[in-house]
Protein backbone atom coordinates (compact mmCIF):
# COMPACT_ATOMS: atom_id res chain seq x y z
CA UNK A 1 0.00 0.00 0.00
CA UNK A 2 2.77 2.67 0.68
CA UNK A 3 4.04 1.76 -2.51
CA UNK A 4 0.65 3.36 -4.19
CA UNK A 5 0.61 6.30 -1.53
CA UNK A 6 4.43 7.44 -2.91
CA UNK A 7 3.16 7.21 -6.76
CA UNK A 8 0.00 9.15 -5.41
CA UNK A 9 1.97 11.76 -4.12
CA UNK A 10 4.00 11.74 -7.30
CA UNK A 11 1.09 12.29 -9.45
CA UNK A 12 -0.31 14.84 -7.46
CA UNK A 13 3.13 17.11 -7.37
CA UNK A 14 3.17 16.85 -11.55
CA UNK A 15 -0.52 17.88 -11.91
CA UNK A 16 0.03 20.45 -9.23
CA UNK A 17 3.15 22.13 -11.29
CA UNK A 18 1.20 21.59 -14.20
CA UNK A 19 -1.12 24.82 -13.89
CA UNK A 20 -4.10 25.40 -15.93
CA UNK A 21 -4.39 26.85 -19.31
CA UNK A 22 -5.78 30.46 -17.82
CA UNK A 23 -2.41 30.50 -15.34
CA UNK A 24 -0.05 29.99 -17.96
CA UNK A 25 -1.75 32.81 -20.34
CA UNK A 26 -1.71 34.87 -17.33
CA UNK A 27 1.60 34.53 -16.64
CA UNK A 28 3.01 34.97 -20.28
CA UNK A 29 0.90 37.95 -20.35
CA UNK A 30 2.79 39.12 -17.45
CA UNK A 31 6.23 38.05 -19.00
CA UNK A 32 5.21 40.16 -22.34
CA UNK A 33 4.63 43.30 -20.05
CA UNK A 34 7.60 43.08 -18.04
CA UNK A 35 9.98 44.03 -21.59
CA UNK A 36 12.51 41.76 -20.59
CA UNK A 37 14.08 40.41 -23.64
CA UNK A 38 12.58 36.63 -22.65
CA UNK A 39 13.98 33.72 -24.43
CA UNK A 40 11.55 32.21 -26.75
CA UNK A 41 12.60 28.74 -28.13
CA UNK A 42 10.97 26.75 -30.83
CA UNK A 43 9.58 23.43 -30.79
CA UNK A 44 8.60 21.36 -33.53
CA UNK A 45 6.70 18.28 -31.73
CA UNK A 46 6.15 17.93 -28.00
CA UNK A 47 9.82 16.03 -26.98
CA UNK A 48 11.63 19.36 -28.11
CA UNK A 49 9.20 21.45 -25.87
CA UNK A 50 10.20 18.78 -22.81
CA UNK A 51 13.48 19.97 -23.49
CA UNK A 52 12.54 23.24 -23.53
CA UNK A 53 11.11 23.07 -20.06
CA UNK A 54 13.84 21.15 -18.71
CA UNK A 55 16.00 23.62 -19.36
CA UNK A 56 14.46 26.31 -17.78
CA UNK A 57 13.39 28.61 -20.51
CA UNK A 58 9.73 30.66 -19.61
CA UNK A 59 7.91 30.05 -22.81
CA UNK A 60 7.68 27.83 -25.80
CA UNK A 61 6.69 28.95 -29.44
CA UNK A 62 5.16 26.26 -32.03
CA UNK A 63 6.91 27.15 -35.65
CA UNK A 64 5.18 26.40 -38.29
CA UNK A 65 8.64 26.23 -40.51
CA UNK A 66 9.64 23.80 -38.43
CA UNK A 67 6.75 22.04 -38.01
CA UNK A 68 6.47 21.94 -41.75
CA UNK A 69 10.34 20.92 -42.28
CA UNK A 70 9.71 18.10 -39.16
CA UNK A 71 6.41 16.64 -40.26
CA UNK A 72 6.50 16.87 -43.68
CA UNK A 73 10.14 17.01 -44.94
CA UNK A 74 8.80 19.73 -47.05
CA UNK A 75 9.97 24.25 -47.30
CA UNK A 76 7.84 26.65 -45.50
CA UNK A 77 5.74 27.82 -48.41
CA UNK A 78 2.29 27.77 -46.61
CA UNK A 79 2.13 24.39 -46.95
CA UNK A 80 0.75 22.64 -43.42
CA UNK A 81 -2.39 22.44 -42.33
CA UNK A 82 -4.62 24.63 -39.36
CA UNK A 83 -5.08 20.84 -38.20
CA UNK A 84 -1.79 19.62 -38.35
CA UNK A 85 -0.62 22.42 -36.14
CA UNK A 86 -3.67 22.17 -33.76
CA UNK A 87 -3.02 18.29 -32.83
CA UNK A 88 0.52 19.17 -32.67
CA UNK A 89 0.18 22.16 -30.37
CA UNK A 90 -2.60 19.83 -28.31
CA UNK A 91 0.30 17.12 -27.44
CA UNK A 92 2.73 19.72 -26.67
CA UNK A 93 0.12 21.26 -24.08
CA UNK A 94 -0.35 17.82 -22.66
CA UNK A 95 3.67 17.15 -21.54
CA UNK A 96 4.63 20.70 -21.15
CA UNK A 97 3.20 23.51 -18.35
CA UNK A 98 4.73 26.61 -20.41
CA UNK A 99 2.48 28.85 -21.93
CA UNK A 100 2.85 27.98 -25.87
CA UNK A 101 2.90 30.52 -28.22
CA UNK A 102 1.54 29.36 -31.87
CA UNK A 103 2.58 30.15 -35.38
CA UNK A 104 -1.00 30.64 -37.35
CA UNK A 105 0.66 31.86 -40.51
CA UNK A 106 -1.78 34.09 -42.08
CA UNK A 107 -4.62 32.51 -40.37
CA UNK A 108 -5.49 29.91 -43.49
CA UNK A 109 -7.80 32.13 -45.41
CA UNK A 110 -9.91 35.53 -45.26
CA UNK A 111 -10.73 36.76 -41.35
CA UNK A 112 -13.75 33.94 -41.01
CA UNK A 113 -10.97 31.55 -41.29
CA UNK A 114 -8.85 32.98 -38.77
CA UNK A 115 -11.97 33.47 -36.88
CA UNK A 116 -12.26 29.76 -36.74
CA UNK A 117 -8.12 29.01 -36.28
CA UNK A 118 -8.12 31.00 -33.16
CA UNK A 119 -10.91 29.15 -31.99
CA UNK A 120 -8.95 25.72 -32.93
CA UNK A 121 -5.82 27.35 -30.99
CA UNK A 122 -7.29 28.47 -27.96
CA UNK A 123 -9.15 25.01 -27.20
CA UNK A 124 -5.61 23.32 -28.03
CA UNK A 125 -3.58 25.39 -25.08
CA UNK A 126 -2.38 28.49 -27.04
CA UNK A 127 -0.78 30.88 -24.40
CA UNK A 128 -0.51 33.60 -27.52
CA UNK A 129 -0.94 33.17 -31.51
CA UNK A 130 1.07 34.98 -34.40
CA UNK A 131 -0.82 35.91 -36.71
CA UNK A 132 0.93 37.57 -40.03
CA UNK A 133 0.32 39.63 -43.26
CA UNK A 134 1.56 38.04 -46.30
CA UNK A 135 -0.45 36.82 -49.06
CA UNK A 136 -1.18 33.23 -49.07
CA UNK A 137 0.34 31.31 -49.65
CA UNK A 138 3.20 32.37 -47.27
CA UNK A 139 6.87 32.10 -47.58
CA UNK A 140 9.57 31.49 -44.40
CA UNK A 141 10.30 34.99 -43.15
CA UNK A 142 13.75 35.07 -44.74
CA UNK A 143 13.30 33.70 -47.66
CA UNK A 144 12.73 36.55 -50.91
CA UNK A 145 9.40 36.55 -53.55
CA UNK A 146 7.11 37.55 -50.57
CA UNK A 147 4.33 40.07 -51.02
CA UNK A 148 1.84 41.57 -48.53
CA UNK A 149 -1.82 42.11 -48.67
CA UNK A 150 -3.56 45.46 -48.35
CA UNK A 151 -3.39 46.26 -44.66
CA UNK A 152 -7.40 46.09 -44.30
CA UNK A 153 -6.98 42.70 -45.32
CA UNK A 154 -4.80 42.14 -41.94
CA UNK A 155 -7.02 44.54 -40.03
CA UNK A 156 -10.18 42.74 -40.57
CA UNK A 157 -8.65 39.33 -39.15
CA UNK A 158 -6.95 40.89 -36.40
CA UNK A 159 -10.45 42.09 -35.18
CA UNK A 160 -11.79 38.07 -36.45
CA UNK A 161 -8.33 37.42 -33.68
CA UNK A 162 -9.73 39.45 -31.00
CA UNK A 163 -13.62 38.76 -31.02
CA UNK A 164 -12.67 35.19 -31.54
CA UNK A 165 -10.74 34.14 -27.88
CA UNK A 166 -12.77 34.03 -25.30
CA UNK A 167 -9.76 34.36 -22.93
CA UNK A 168 -8.52 38.18 -22.58
CA UNK A 169 -5.54 36.78 -21.56
CA UNK A 170 -4.68 34.79 -24.95
CA UNK A 171 -2.24 37.19 -26.51
CA UNK A 172 -2.41 37.92 -30.04
CA UNK A 173 0.95 38.32 -31.73
CA UNK A 174 0.74 40.82 -35.36
CA UNK A 175 3.59 40.14 -37.27
CA UNK A 176 4.19 42.42 -40.81
CA UNK A 177 6.73 41.18 -43.12
CA UNK A 178 6.64 44.79 -45.24
CA UNK A 179 10.35 45.51 -44.62
CA UNK A 180 11.40 43.09 -48.00
CA UNK A 181 8.46 44.33 -49.65
CA UNK A 182 7.91 47.73 -49.11
CA UNK A 183 10.54 49.16 -46.98
CA UNK A 184 11.30 49.59 -43.37
CA UNK A 185 9.31 52.31 -42.84
CA UNK A 186 5.98 51.02 -44.09
CA UNK A 187 6.49 48.34 -41.99
CA UNK A 188 7.00 50.37 -39.03
CA UNK A 189 3.41 52.23 -40.17
CA UNK A 190 1.85 49.16 -40.37
CA UNK A 191 2.76 48.03 -36.78
CA UNK A 192 1.52 51.42 -35.68
CA UNK A 193 -2.03 50.72 -37.36
CA UNK A 194 -1.67 47.14 -35.78
CA UNK A 195 -1.04 48.06 -32.26
CA UNK A 196 -3.99 50.78 -32.66
CA UNK A 197 -6.09 47.71 -33.92
CA UNK A 198 -5.67 46.19 -30.81
CA UNK A 199 -2.32 43.85 -31.39
CA UNK A 200 -1.34 42.67 -27.85
CA UNK A 201 2.34 41.98 -29.17
CA UNK A 202 3.80 43.47 -32.80
CA UNK A 203 6.61 41.43 -34.62
CA UNK A 204 8.31 43.32 -37.34
CA UNK A 205 10.15 40.63 -39.20
CA UNK A 206 13.82 40.63 -40.86
CA UNK A 207 15.09 44.10 -39.90
CA UNK A 208 18.44 44.18 -41.77
CA UNK A 209 20.16 46.52 -39.79
CA UNK A 210 20.48 47.51 -36.03
CA UNK A 211 19.44 51.11 -36.90
CA UNK A 212 15.93 49.44 -37.49
CA UNK A 213 15.99 47.11 -35.11
CA UNK A 214 16.06 50.28 -32.59
CA UNK A 215 13.13 51.36 -34.05
CA UNK A 216 11.11 48.47 -34.10
CA UNK A 217 12.04 48.28 -30.47
CA UNK A 218 10.55 51.92 -30.17
CA UNK A 219 6.89 51.08 -30.78
CA UNK A 220 4.90 51.94 -28.25
CA UNK A 221 3.38 47.90 -27.94
CA UNK A 222 5.56 45.45 -26.54
CA UNK A 223 7.47 43.99 -29.57
CA UNK A 224 9.21 40.25 -30.74
CA UNK A 225 12.41 40.09 -32.36
CA UNK A 226 13.08 37.06 -34.31
CA UNK A 227 16.79 35.66 -34.82
CA UNK A 228 17.57 33.32 -37.51
CA UNK A 229 20.87 31.76 -38.26
CA UNK A 230 21.84 32.68 -41.65
CA UNK A 231 19.06 35.03 -41.74
CA UNK A 232 18.46 38.47 -42.55
CA UNK A 233 18.59 40.29 -39.40
CA UNK A 234 21.58 40.88 -37.08
CA UNK A 235 22.56 38.28 -34.65
CA UNK A 236 22.66 40.84 -31.58
CA UNK A 237 23.02 39.60 -27.96
CA UNK A 238 20.01 39.16 -25.43
CA UNK A 239 21.48 42.04 -23.63
CA UNK A 240 21.09 44.73 -26.67
CA UNK A 241 17.55 43.55 -27.54
CA UNK A 242 16.67 44.26 -24.10
CA UNK A 243 18.27 47.34 -23.98
CA UNK A 244 16.41 48.04 -26.98
CA UNK A 245 13.18 47.67 -25.14
CA UNK A 246 12.31 43.92 -27.01
CA UNK A 247 9.59 41.89 -24.61
CA UNK A 248 10.53 38.57 -26.13
CA UNK A 249 13.50 36.81 -28.78
CA UNK A 250 12.55 34.18 -30.85
CA UNK A 251 15.03 31.69 -32.01
CA UNK A 252 12.46 29.50 -33.85
CA UNK A 253 14.53 26.46 -35.40
CA UNK A 254 17.85 26.45 -33.28
CA UNK A 255 16.85 23.13 -31.82
CA UNK A 256 15.77 22.16 -35.30
CA UNK A 257 19.51 23.52 -37.13
CA UNK A 258 20.54 21.56 -34.29
CA UNK A 259 18.42 18.14 -34.90
CA UNK A 260 19.39 18.17 -38.27
CA UNK A 261 23.12 18.37 -37.71
CA UNK A 262 23.54 15.94 -34.87
CA UNK A 263 21.91 13.45 -36.94
CA UNK A 264 23.79 13.73 -40.09
CA UNK A 265 26.96 13.27 -37.89
CA UNK A 266 25.87 10.78 -35.80
CA UNK A 267 24.14 8.73 -38.52
CA UNK A 268 27.01 9.41 -40.87
CA UNK A 269 29.09 8.15 -38.94
CA UNK A 270 26.53 4.79 -38.33
CA UNK A 271 27.04 4.53 -42.28
CA UNK A 272 30.57 5.04 -42.56
CA UNK A 273 31.90 2.73 -40.46
CA UNK A 274 29.04 0.44 -39.70
CA UNK A 275 28.39 0.97 -35.25
CA UNK A 276 28.72 4.25 -33.18
CA UNK A 277 31.68 3.07 -31.56
CA UNK A 278 33.93 6.84 -30.84
CA UNK A 279 30.71 8.87 -30.90
CA UNK A 280 29.23 7.32 -27.95
CA UNK A 281 29.28 11.30 -26.36
CA UNK A 282 27.20 12.24 -29.10
CA UNK A 283 24.22 10.51 -27.94
CA UNK A 284 22.03 11.23 -25.01
CA UNK A 285 22.07 8.01 -22.95
CA UNK A 286 19.18 5.79 -22.59
CA UNK A 287 18.45 6.93 -19.00
CA UNK A 288 18.31 10.82 -20.24
CA UNK A 289 16.02 9.78 -23.32
CA UNK A 290 13.88 8.55 -20.31
CA UNK A 291 14.06 11.40 -18.00
CA UNK A 292 13.25 13.88 -20.74
CA UNK A 293 9.37 11.86 -21.58
CA UNK A 294 8.99 11.33 -17.36
CA UNK A 295 9.16 7.51 -17.73
CA UNK A 296 8.99 7.44 -13.91
CA UNK A 297 5.52 9.65 -13.72
CA UNK A 298 4.05 6.84 -15.67
CA UNK A 299 5.84 4.24 -13.57
CA UNK A 300 4.01 5.94 -10.92
CA UNK A 301 0.83 5.84 -12.29
CA UNK A 302 1.28 2.22 -13.38
CA UNK A 303 1.48 1.28 -10.36
CA UNK A 304 -1.07 3.33 -8.56
CA UNK A 305 -3.62 1.65 -10.64
CA UNK A 306 -2.45 -1.73 -10.31
CA UNK A 307 -4.21 -4.04 -7.73
CA UNK A 308 -2.21 -5.45 -4.52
Amino acid sequence: MSGHLDSAELVRKDRASEGGLAERRKGFRALVEARQGVLLPGAANALTARVIENLGFQAVYLTGAGLTNTHLGMPDLGLIAPTEIAETASRISDVCALPLVIDIDTGFGNALNTYRTVQMMERAGAAALQLEDQIFPKKCGHFSGKGVVPMEDMTGKLKACLDARTDPNLMIIARTDARAVLGIEAALERAHIMAETGADIIFVEAPRSVEEIRKIGALPKPQLMNIVMGGLTPMLSLEELREAGFSLVLYANAALQASVLAMNNVLGHLQSHGSLHGIEDQLASFEERQRVVRKDYFDALDARYKQD
